[in-house]
């Protein structure tokens, strides 16, 4: 048999998408199943966006620019600076998706070998494309106790080695919710300082802040050199098919570097570029219907939640997920127990186990993260399921 690449072989699995298999088998059987485990909202994506892409009109569907269509980054540019962040189109390239951003982030400033300290729990993917540039990733635990709060720098500096080149934040955190405050920001930018460390900023849930602002890492003054910004539409205007997202920096070295990569991949999706122009210009008002809506379901599940015996979930300050810790044994039987053995009403939920979102091995085996990205119904609906599967399942603590 042909061998596999130590590189394939430690890719890890997406413990977002690996009980996928599990929840077709259910809606096989006739079981509804209630989606929390995946940031896809079923907020409509804006007319206006879809139309833009509906009433295009081009004899031939062209490459764009590699750093994508100047009309597009000089409209990112106009976006940027009403969050007040003031960038030129120059220092953007459109990327396919926040992940693209996150590739072209870490292959252009890391070494294989060098290390990157992040916060955990963390969003699962970093360590994929961390395996993928060679870099290790190193967690610093953060507890569900204070809501996921960044934890002390004393903890963060202790990690720091000759390898270390980069600290990777998102802000508000996917998956725990948790929005880094202004002071949490500048105690990272002196550390960044101190030690001569990238700042790696996944900024894709900006808009989605419930109590406070967002504080961006390119709000934060004397560290334009050490700043990348990974962005995307996908959650911000419910767009996560049009896989449109961008690399944004006032370093020109890495915007150099990066942009190699860029032109290796020739260029980000056409489509999804005119309905990210589009989207700019929604009315100013936009966000505040959506953000109103996530807020409503984010007080409903943590309700429900902090309601069920056994159950305890922080509040979270901003995207759309929330952590929560389960009187269960193992949250990953559990979460295939949900799909495989278990209905309420010929109803059941699907869960994300929060052991994917750690680095530190044995970590999160008592919870779960819940996307709350369906309505208000559907979320009451969810959580009877929840709290009936507890009240049975085998393997309680």
């Amino acid at each position: 048999m042909l061998p596999i690449s130590q590189r394939g072989n430690a890719m890890p699995a997406s413990p977002i998408r690996k009980l996928v298999p599990f929840a077709e088998a259910a809606k096989k059987r006739g079981t509804k199943v209630y989606h929390l485990n995946i940031g896809q909202p079923d907020i409509e994506t804006p007319k206006a966006v879809l139309d833009a892409v509906r009433h295009s009109d081009f004899k031939v569907l062209e490459y764009s620019h590699s750093a994508g269509n100047e009309s597009y980054r000089k409209k990112l540019v106009q976006y940027y600076a009403s969050v007040g962040v003031q960038v030129n189109a120059n220092q953007i390239i459109v990327t396919t998706g926040g992940s693209e951003a996150i590739q072209f982030g870490f292959m252009a400033c890391l070494d294989p070998g060098d290390e990157v300290i992040i916060p955990e729990p963390f969003y699962a993917n970093y360590n994929g494309f961390a395996v993928a540039a060679g870099v290790n990733v190193v967690p610093v635990t953060s507890h569900i106790q204070n809501g996921f709060a960044l934890p002390p720098m004393a903890e963060l500096e202790a990690k720091i080695t000759q390898r270390t080149k980069a600290i990777v934040i998102c802000n508000p955190n996917n998956p725990t919710g948790y929005l880094y405050s202004a002071a949490e920001m500048e105690q990272l930018k002196q550390l960044v300082l101190k030690y001569n460390l990238y700042l790696f900023s996944d900024e894709a849930y900006r808009e989605f802040c419930y109590e406070g602002h967002q504080t961006s890492a390119l709000h934060l003054e004397g560290i334009d050199d050490h700043v990348v910004i990974m962005d995307t539409i996908s959650k911000r205007y419910s767009a996560c098919g049009g896989r449109i997202g961008a690399f944004v920096t006032r370093n020109q070295q890495v915007l150099d570097a990066a942009m190699k990569f860029a032109q290796a991949r020739l260029s980000p999706p056409s489509f999804a570029q005119i309905a990210g122009e589009a989207a700019v210009d929604l009315p100013a008002d936009y966000f505040d219907t959506t953000k109103a809506a996530y807020k409503a379901r984010r007080d409903l599940i943590v309700q429900r939640l902090n309601a069920m015996e056994g159950v305890f979930c922080p509040n979270p300050g901003g995207a759309f997920y929330a952590m929560a810790q389960l009187p269960i044994d193992d949250a990953d039987r559990f979460c295939q127990w949900l799909l495989e053995s278990f209905s309420h009403q010929g109803q059941t939920v699907m869960l994300a186990p929060a052991t994917g979102f750690y680095g530190t091995p044995g970590l999160g085996k008592q919870e779960v993260r819940l996307a709350y990205v369906l309505n208000l119904d559907d979320i009451n609906a969810a959580m009877d399921c929840l709290e009936a599967a507890l009240k049975v399942y085998p393997s309680k603590i």
